[in-house]
């Protein structure tokens, strides 16, 4: 079929990788495999446990809680407002293509792209479930499903591995079975968990969604103040060759918890949770320890990315190891502290010099460690640029304008570009038609927001790169294999 995106597409010189494409659980379907999958790995009680607790219908198990209350226990509770007719309808067409993987390899023509990286989207808090048990086998289920119905179309699309990460050990056994035992090779990655806190710590609440985040809990980004070392996690999947993306929902937590209102919780909320995921890797000395490893953040953007860049190299600047002590509070001259509100000060501000001073020599303790950047190793400016920028990728939807912030040298410190990929949403309710996706982008061009060049990073490179950064071999066998090839023999 003849459609504008197609033309878009032939025109161009180089292939279109969709970073971030969704996929829509067919859940009769899913829910026949699931029970016999579980039954044959775990027995028949846990199947009916995970039943019982809602886990089959994906929509009802974030739904229920909230659809069930009044509106007086909801406030009473503080109950967030989750999504509703969060799929798309008014494309019958283009809702089948979310659901059959024979028709979306069909029609990835038709839409401009030559190679798709898929996420699921009722599933998406699988990663999430509280009970430790049902979580670990729902991934695994979940792994072994898209495997068998999305690998006989590895020409020109993949599936992503779920790993479930409340532990580096319950992480790793999830890796290592869906590399070495299904063939994965692109994960998703559960960047954020939620820990309770408090004397009762060690029971969390297994009632409370599985997405929100209450007043006793606290945010465990895996990095920086973690309850684990993920060192051996991220050692694995290294070792192992696989593109590690972060597609942690930010609802239900922060300033994101209204009860009446879907769209004040979404708006923003995955770049709250990506950039929370990006200063901890970056912080945490993630990007210094493992410098073979990129990471993927998506669905959030890049404008958050490019302030949280620009951010790191200002504070960096003004407290380093060595600039710190210019706000060393032993600096201060007492003597003319004193001196100065004598002269300048009315009688209020001289009526107990004494408390004055010890109010300015009241110094507070000196940190056990003056370097917040430690971990990171850095010591000059160009140490950041190197252990963020080709670290970190941005999923960008296709009318997303802050795409030409990235590639804006001018506006970046040090003339970073930072590395936007282009990610479809289909399947998501903001994507009316599968066919426009690549059109929206390539406005950034017609609009003259980003030149020929950037659009290329953008829809081709920039994935490539990433994708290949742990996986020389990841587009082997695709349609994208011989710009891959080019792109890591430096022709590109």
């Amino acid at each position: 079929m003849s459609t504008d995106a197609a033309k878009i597409r032939s025109s161009l010189g180089h292939p279109v990788i969709d970073a971030d494409g969704h996929v829509i659980e067919t859940i009769p379907v899913f829910h026949s495999f699931f029970l016999d999958y579980v039954k044959d790995l775990a027995g028949g009680d846990l199947a009916a446990r995970f039943e019982a607790a809602g886990g089959i219908d994906f929509d009802d198990m974030v739904l229920r809680p909230w659809s069930a209350l009044s509106e007086a226990r909801r406030r009473e509770d503080w109950t967030t407002r989750p999504s509703w007719w969060s799929l798309p309808a008014a494309n019958t067409l283009d809702r089948a293509t979310a659901h059959l993987p024979r028709l979306l390899h069909e029609r990835l023509d038709e839409m401009g792209i030559d190679f798709a990286v898929l996420y699921p989207s009722r599933a998406l808090t699988t990663m999430s479930i509280r009970d430790a048990e049902l979580r670990q086998v729902a991934c695994r289920a979940l792994n072994a499903f898209n495997a068998e119905v999305y690998f006989p179309y590895a020409d020109r699309m993949t599936p992503v591995a779920q790993i479930p990460t409340h532990s580096p050990e319950e992480a790793v056994a999830e890796l290592e079975h869906a590399v070495q035992e299904l063939g994965y090779k692109a994960t998703m990655w559960n960047g954020i968990v939620h820990r309770p806190v408090g004397h009762d710590a060690s029971t969390p609440d297994a009632s409370l969604p599985n997405w929100g985040s209450g007043s006793g809990e606290r945010l465990d980004t895996l990095a920086l103040d973690s309850e684990y070392d993920y060192d051996p996690f991220w050692a694995r999947c290294a070792e192992l060759g696989v593109a590690l993306a972060a597609h942690t929902p930010g609802q239900g937590w922060g300033s994101r918890r209204s009860i009446s209102s879907y769209m004040y919780n979404h708006i923003g909320s995955f770049a709250a949770s990506m950039e929370a995921i990006c200063k901890s890797l970056f912080l945490g000395g993630v990007t210094r320890r493992f410098p073979q490893l990129a990471f993927g953040l998506l669905e959030g953007g890049v404008g958050w990315a490019c302030l949280l860049y620009a951010d790191l190299v200002s504070h960096w600047q003004k407290r380093n190891r060595e600039s710190i002590h210019h706000l060393d509070p032993s600096r201060i001259d007492t003597d003319q502290i004193l001196a100065l509100f004598r002269e300048y000060g009315d009688a209020r501000f001289t009526a107990d010099l004494d408390g004055l001073l010890e109010s300015f020599t009241r110094l507070e303790p000196e940190p056990p460690a003056l370097d917040e950047w430690a971990a990171c190793e850095i010591d000059c400016e160009e140490d950041i640029r190197e252990l963020f920028v080709p670290r970190f990728y941005f999923g960008c939807e296709a009318d997303d304008p802050s795409v030409a912030w990235a590639f804006d040298e001018n506006a970046n410190p040090m003339k970073a570009r930072l590395r936007a990929m282009f990610s479809s949403d289909m399947g998501h309710w903001d994507v009316p038609d599968m066919n426009r996706v690549l059109v929206e982008a390539y406005e950034l061009v017609e609009r003259g927001l980003v030149d020929e060049g950037g659009f290329r990073e953008f829809v081709c490179d920039n994935p490539l790169r990433f994708y290949t950064q742990s996986n020389p071999d990841f587009f082997a066998g695709t349609r994208c294999e011989a710009a891959a090839r080019d792109l890591l023999s430096g022709e590109r």
